[in-house]
C-alpha cells in the first residue's frame, strides 16, 4: 500500500486507501462487520499516523481504546454465533427425544378429552386429604356423570373413565373434581399413548397427537411412562 506523503499541495486531498480499491467502503454489508470495521479502522489509523503534522503529533490513546471496543465487539458476536449454534442443536435433540415417544404413555396436564370405546386413565394430584374425592365427567351437552372414589390422603389418586360401565357415549367430555369443603380444586393429570409427533413448519415447539386427549405442544407433558 502506498501513501502519499504530507504536503502543502496535498494537504486538501483525500488519501486514498485500500479499502475504497477493494470496494469495501462501498459495501454496507461488509461495513456492519465488526472485523470490516475494525480493519479499515486500522489502515485509517496508519493512514493518518503516517501523514501527520510532526510538529503536532496525534494522540494514540485514543486510538487503542477504539481498537479495543472493535475488539469487544467482535467477541460479542462470536459469542452470539456460538449460542445460536447451540440453540439450533438443541432444537435437534429434543425432535430426536421427541420422535422416541410413539408409542409411549404420558400424562398430561388437561381436563378435556374424547372418550371412544376405550377406557380414560388418569390421576388427581391432592394438594391435602379429602373425606370424599368424587370425579365428575360432563358431557359436551352438560349432563354430569359422578364418579365418587372414596377418601384419600394427599398425593395422587388414579381413576378410569370405563365408558361402558358409566352408560357413556362416544364424544367430548370434561372433568372436574370436587374434594372436601374449603379446599382448592386439585389438578387433573389424563394420560395417553403417544400416536403421533409433528414438527411444525413454522418453527415453535413440537406437537404430540395423544389418544384420547389430542394434540398438545411437547412441553405439556408433565410425565413419561405409566
Amino acid at each position: 500500500m502506498s501513501i502519499a506523503h504530507y504536503s502543502a499541495l496535498s494537504a486538501d486531498t483525500p488519501v486514498k486507501t485500500s479499502a475504497d480499491e477493494s470496494g469495501i467502503a462501498n459495501n454496507p454489508l461488509d461495513m456492519n462487520n465488526s472485523t470490516s470495521l475494525q480493519n479499515e479502522f486500522i489502515t485509517l489509523m496508519v493512514a493518518q499516523i503516517q501523514n501527520q503534522d510532526p510538529l503536532n503529533p496525534l494522540d494514540g490513546t485514543e486510538y487503542v481504546s477504539q481498537l479495543a471496543q472493535f475488539s469487544q465487539v467482535q467477541s460479542m458476536e462470536n459469542m452470539s454465533g456460538m449460542m445460536q449454534n447451540s440453540m439450533v442443536l438443541m432444537d435437534n435433540m429434543q425432535v430426536l427425544s421427541t420422535a422416541g415417544l410413539v408409542g409411549q404413555t404420558v400424562y398430561v396436564d388437561s381436563n378435556e378429552f374424547g372418550l371412544g370405546e376405550g377406557i380414560q386413565n388418569g390421576k388427581i394430584e391432592l394438594e391435602h386429604a379429602s373425606n370424599q374425592v368424587t370425579l365428575v365427567v360432563q358431557d359436551a351437552y352438560g349432563q354430569k356423570t359422578e364418579v365418587p372414589l372414596g377418601a384419600h390422603g394427599k398425593g395422587d389418586v388414579d381413576f378410569s373413565i370405563d365408558p361402558e360401565k358409566l352408560g357413556l357415549k362416544p364424544g367430548e367430555y370434561t372433568l372436574s373434581v370436587k374434594v372436601q369443603d374449603g379446599q382448592a380444586n386439585p389438578n387433573i393429570l389424563l394420560a395417553g399413548t403417544v400416536e403421533q409427533v409433528r414438527i411444525p413448519s413454522n418453527g415453535g415447539a413440537a406437537l404430540v397427537n395423544i389418544a384420547g386427549v389430542g394434540s398438545v405442544p411437547f412441553y405439556s407433558i408433565t410425565q413419561f411412562g405409566a
